[in-house]
């Protein structure tokens, strides 16, 4: 079997699989150049709202290939977070089915998503201090600003894995999902279905606005962000036709 990015585009979600069973979906340069391009197709096509990223069971992902790692220099660390970076920069909304261990550069991929889906099966295990590894690829940033500081230095440097339970606790995951991977992979297009049946631009505004926003300390800032966008969706033709099938559901009540 050819170790690959499955990517599936349907009902407005882009489903991207990390598919390398033998190694447990460990990102070699090619995968992770792969990884990278897939999230790119899902930007560049109108009819997707919204990326899935899960990986083939049992694993989710369980890290950079070794042997790449080992050899790398600047240039080639950056090629092994390629995928993950990818998933971080995404315009589009992005969730992590994760039903299965995600290390190393694995719990960089799930870090790297807006949201996290966990399965009976998860685990975030770090990884880095085990190996004599530094973290990379911005881990000890996206850990601290989901996590807060307390968390991510346990699991940065302590080396502490997080169960699914225990990542829902502190609030890394969004939800457990009791099921198999069919279900957690459901449960995400679910989560999903609010955005798919969204205007798209209002989608990718509003992801912009929040990145924009995260890092302000004042309200009124954040106000002023959003005034433009907000103002540009009160004019589209969808918020009218919207607008007025409220108002005509309301009224037959």
């Amino acid at each position: 079997m050819t170790d690959r990015i499955h990517s599936e585009h349907d009902q407005g979600v882009a489903l991207l699989t990390v598919d390398a069973p033998k190694s447990r979906n460990a990102l070699t340069l090619d995968l992770s150049a792969e990884l990278a391009a897939a999230v790119a197709r899902a930007e560049a096509d109108e009819s997707v709202h919204a990326v899935i990223v899960t990986g083939a069971p049992p694993a989710f992902c369980a890290g950079a290939d070794l042997t790449a790692l080992g050899k790398a220099d600047a240039e080639g660390l950056r090629s092994v977070y390629a995928g993950f970076l990818a998933v971080a920069g995404c315009s589009l909304p992005t969730i992590a089915a994760v039903g299965g261990a995600a290390v190393g550069a694995g719990l960089n991929l799930a870090l790297a998503a807006d949201v996290r889906l966990v399965g009976p099966h998860a685990k975030f295990i770090p990884r880095f201090l085990e190996l004599g590894l530094h973290p990379g690829g911005g881990m000890t940033w996206m850990s601290q600003r989901i996590l807060g500081p307390q968390q991510a230095s346990a699991m940065a440097l302590f080396g502490e894995t997080l169960t699914a339970e225990s990542a829902v606790r502190v609030g890394f995951a969004l939800r457990f999902v009791d099921g198999d991977h069919d279900a957690l992979v459901q449960a995400a297009r679910d989560l999903a279905a609010p955005t798919v049946a969204a205007p798209r631009e209002v989608v990718l505004s509003t992801k912009r606005t929040m990145r924009q926003t995260s890092g302000l300390t004042e309200h009124a800032a954040a106000v002023d962000a959003e005034l433009a966008p907000q103002l540009e969706s009160l004019a589209a033709p969808a918020f009218a036709e919207r607008l007025a099938a409220m108002k005509a559901r309301i009224s037959g009540r």
